[in-house]
């Protein structure tokens, strides 16, 4: 009886770790698609053949330690599949921002600000701006859905005395075969980039390129703290830049960086689901009194709304401020 007992125990364990085991292989075995199906294939013909000598062979007890021995090989293999930032990027992803801060001066290099007319036709333009951190008069959270309610993705853009505005995107970086898979972001498929944007550029690719909906929401912050999110972006790409990371579709993404960043400057914020569930963010920062006060969620998601007003705006230099009317805070 507890020999049975012991086998079903180790046979879940062996099949639990068996999933995990064949996602790393799709996703990371080298050779394409012959070595993704076959050393998923020969998983799976080891797996059973080793389950089959535990419960008819009758050397259960052999069998777990094969298994563990040819576990341990796979780990070994998956720790050596490192992060790195050279590597054959899309054209969009092809940098990291990096920049310097001096007192309130910030120069930033490979701004992008391309000009999209679709998937496959831009023009690629990437540059150095430099910005007065004494000038920074906003901070406003614009939300990207394509579709999914649970999932957005997050931008956190700046906004300088005279208009102007630069967005930080927390991004996977896609090398140019690759398309974005929520399962991937698990197995190590792609890396982390942080790229500063213009903002009309990394709106209106969402807005008019991939056909997403997005909402603006200001943010509720000190002056000082906006600053200091500023300067935290500069330093996270920095870092990410010197020292490459992969995305993570839990650990590392578009929000929990962000999250990260701002529980060093506002204390106390409380972890909750909707920091993975991001299509839910809004609401959480509702709740910490992170948006304009006085207003219900529903009406600052109505009047938030801003994907018609992006494409309406097209190439007018006023493309901030006209996206912005009717937006609380900006009114």
């Amino acid at each position: 009886m507890l020999r049975t007992f012991l086998l079903s125990l180790t046979t879940l364990v062996m099949l639990l770790s068996s999933v995990w085991a064949l996602l790393a292989l799709w996703f990371q075995a080298p050779g394409g698609g012959l070595g993704r199906y076959g050393l998923s294939m020969l998983w799976l013909c080891g797996l059973f053949a080793l389950l089959y000598w535990g419960w008819v062979g009758g050397s259960w007890w052999q069998s777990i330690l094969a298994y563990i021995f040819m576990f341990a090989v796979l780990a070994v293999w998956w720790g050596s599949i490192k992060p790195s930032n050279q590597r054959d990027w899309a054209d969009d992803l092809t940098h990291i921002t990096t920049g310097s801060v001096e007192a309130r001066r910030v120069t930033l290099q490979h701004v992008r600000n391309f000009h999209w007319r679709s998937q496959e036709d831009y023009d690629v333009r990437w540059e150095s701006r430099e910005y007065d951190l004494s000038r920074l008069r906003s901070v406003d959270m614009i939300t990207s859905n394509w579709g999914f309610p649970a999932i957005s993705h997050v931008l956190v853009s700046f906004g300088f005395e005279g208009g102007e505005h630069v967005a930080f995107s927390v991004e996977i970086r896609r090398e140019k075969h690759e398309t974005f898979s929520e399962l991937g972001g698990f197995f190590k498929q792609f890396e982390l980039s942080i790229i500063a944007s213009d903002e009309r550029d990394v709106v209106q690719v969402r807005s008019n390129v991939r056909h997403e909906d997005l909402e603006l929401y200001r943010i509720n912050l000190s002056p000082a703290d906006a600053r200091e999110l500023f300067r935290s972006f500069v330093i996270q790409a920095n870092e990410l830049a010197e020292h490459p990371r992969f995305y993570h579709t839990v650990t590392g993404n578009c929000t929990t960086i962000v999250f990260s960043m701002m529980k060093k400057i506002v204390d106390g914020l409380p972890l909750d689901h909707r920091l993975l569930l991001t299509g839910y963010l809004p609401s959480y920062v509702h709740e910490v009194g992170g948006m304009m006060p006085g207003l219900s969620l529903p009406e600052l998601q109505r009047r938030g709304e801003i994907t018609q007003r992006a494409r309406d705006a097209a190439d007018d230099p006023a493309f901030s401020a006209l996206i912005r009317q009717g937006v609380p805070g900006w009114d």
